[in-house]
């Protein structure tokens, strides 16, 4: 066993890579996240993320106890399980909701990017370093690994983490094998601002996921209803903030904005317009809402109510798999290893998975339980199971989005009414 503490560096400082660092930092092993953007609020985004009961976990596990109470305080409740709905919004099914004895690690939370990414950065000063983009590595005689930047510098240790996302330079080094396809289908999502003015919306737009599945193209709806307001949030959590060093103004700022309904639409890039890549704004409200045309009035009005400075167009990129390779002292995280396409919320979920999953292993190098290869050889088969099945699902909930074949849809809304009617078939489906 290595008598010598274990020095962990981290390219690439989003969502895994912080949980990561939270994690080591938290069991006294020596980290450094080395991340691109030039300073903590460069990637601030507005729209949520669906933490599942494994993302809720890994945060758990990874957080300090003040900052994991803060995140579920700031939260918000995604209501009841998703539902499958047609066009005309008649109810196929509807997932179980959770038990209500689950404590707040076992269950599914709401949370704004701009929160999640502050408080994974809180107590991280000196660890985190901006403005440093990673070139390459090199793997030393003596078995340690040193990271190049372009500004010149370096760092070494004894285990370099990609997770640098899906466009990974660790990955392209390590794995030049490794491939990326562009999965067929265009999506187009916005969000809508919640309150008095609309009061229109039909109920289940406003309190729990959905997916609408019509005869042709695809919706998904989730709303983003926080479980406090601003000011009770405030109260009960400003002085742990401030005993870490956050502004409390500055965290509870993002409860202050308007609850909202995020909604994404997705299509086969065959079924829309030649220019429709490229198009911004109001140009891609109105093509959805010419699309929309039979749907149920409240879902043409969540289109047509959009502002369309929240609308925006996303690819779809999924990786291949990626079979077992022989270890060394540089591992992957998340998209840096399995990006997939953006549906159903599975990769932020993988890459805190990932995360936690890699924090074990490193734990126990630490504590002199096990040598770093092994541990990272099992961490690594366990990854890449986990992730690639969440590839598999993701790529899955995209074909049947695009489907054009009205049979096969018919035989999909078929197969989630029976789910519906069925509750041991649809909990033998769609259990975590």
């Amino acid at each position: 066993m290595s008598t010598h503490p274990l020095r962990v560096i981290i390219a690439g400082g989003g969502i895994g890579g912080l949980c990561l660092a939270q994690g080591l930092h938290a069991a006294g092993i020596s980290v450094a996240v080395y991340e691109r953007d030039a300073a903590p609020d460069a990637r601030l985004q507005g729209y949520r993320l669906n933490i599942e009961p494994v993302g809720s976990r890994a945060l758990h596990d990874c957080l300090p106890p003040h900052l994991w109470e803060i995140l579920v305080a700031t939260a918000g409740d995604p209501g009841p399980g998703m539902g499958v709905l047609t066009e005309r919004l008649r109810l196929l099914m509807r997932e179980d909701a959770p038990p209500a004895e689950l404590g707040p690690s076992e269950r599914t939370h709401a949370v704004s990017r701009i929160t999640l990414r502050r408080l994974l950065l809180a107590g991280l000063d000196g660890i985190v370093h901006f403005d440093k983009e990673f070139t390459g590595y090199k793997q030393n005689a003596n078995g340690t690994v040193t990271a190049f930047f372009t500004d010149g510098t370096t760092a070494t240790g004894d285990l370099l983490v990609g997770a640098d996302g899906a466009r990974s330079r660790v990955r392209r080094q390590l794995l030049p094998h490794a491939k990326q396809h562009h999965a067929l289908g265009v999506g187009i999502g916005g969000k809508l601002p919640l309150g008095h003015e609309t009061a229109w919306l039909p109920q289940e737009m406003t309190s729990t996921k959905n997916m609408v599945l019509p005869k042709r193209d695809f919706l998904f709806t989730a709303v983003f209803r926080r479980r406090e307001g601003s000011a009770t949030v405030g109260e009960r959590i400003g002085a742990p903030l401030r005993a870490v060093g956050l502004d409390p103004e500055l965290v509870i700022q993002d409860t202050k904005d308007d609850d909202y309904i995020m909604w994404a639409y997705v299509a086969h890039p065959h079924a829309l317009p030649a220019d429709a890549t490229g198009q911004r704004g109001q140009q891609l409200r109105d093509l959805v809402a010419s699309r929309l045309a039979g749907w149920h009035p409240g879902l043409r009005e969540l289109i047509a109510q959009t502002p369309p400075d929240t609308i925006e167009q996303f690819d779809f990129t999924a990786a291949a798999r990626v079979n077992p390779w022989p270890t060394t002292n540089v591992t992957l995280l998340g998209d840096a290893i399995h990006p997939m396409p953006p549906v159903g919320g599975l990769g932020g979920n993988a890459a805190l998975y990932d995360a936690n999953a890699l924090r074990r292993a490193l734990t126990a190098v630490s504590r002199s339980e096990q040598e770093l290869l092994p541990a990272l050889a099992a961490y690594e088969r366990a990854m890449l199971k986990n992730g690639f099945a969440a590839v598999q699902a993701a790529t899955l909930y995209l074909r049947l989005a695009t489907l054009r074949s009205r049979t096969i849809r018919a035989a999909a809304r078929t197969f989630f009414r029976l789910c519906g009617a069925v509750p041991p078939l649809r909990r033998a489906v769609f259990a975590d």
